[in-house]
């Protein structure tokens, strides 16, 4: 990643900020790692949580997209048990060799921080349980609604903390 392609991210977030995210450099010398704190989606299980994450961008970026992973405990169907998203538009370009996604739905080079974080609060507010990531949470998700806002509810409790 250029230096001048981040500094132009950090422009644009400055300039037109989100409000339901907040995203830096993690640490000021390293322009591949970034902390991100997403704020749980009105109207969701998830609404009123503080959600860290971190993005972390690899070498050849933008060719390839950044692995994004959440710091704070989450449960959800698309975010594997060990806190790594799991998003179409994270997974590395071209065609899906399963045949679930198309080239168009994964990682394309004109993705910035913004429509990552974007597609992840999107994710939070409408799970995809066809392919999950966790797949004791696309159960409960399923099975029993109120045990899965229960769950969750629990965890924005602990992400206030």
């Amino acid at each position: 990643m250029e230096s001048d392609r981040t500094g132009t991210v950090r422009i644009e977030l400055t300039k037109n900020p989100v409000e339901s995210f907040s995203a830096g450099l993690a640490d000021e010398d390293n322009i591949f790692e970034w902390d991100v704190v997403i704020m749980g989606p009105k109207d969701t299980a998830y609404e009123g949580g503080f959600f860290k994450t971190h993005l972390s961008f690899p070498q050849d970026y933008p060719l390839n997209p950044p692995k994004m992973t959440f710091v704070s405990p989450m449960f959800h169907p698309n975010v594997y048990p060990n806190g790594e998203v799991c998003i179409s538009i994270l997974h590395p370009p071209g065609d899906d060799k399963y045949g679930y996604e198309t080239a168009a739905e994964r990682w394309l080079p004109i993705h910035t921080v913004e429509t990552i974080i974007v597609s992840v609060i999107s994710m939070l507010s409408s799970p995809n349980d066809e392919s999950p990531a966790n797949i004791e949470a696309a159960k409960v998700w399923r099975d029993d609604p109120a045990d899965f806002k229960k769950r969750c509810r629990r965890i924005v409790r602990q992400s206030m903390d």
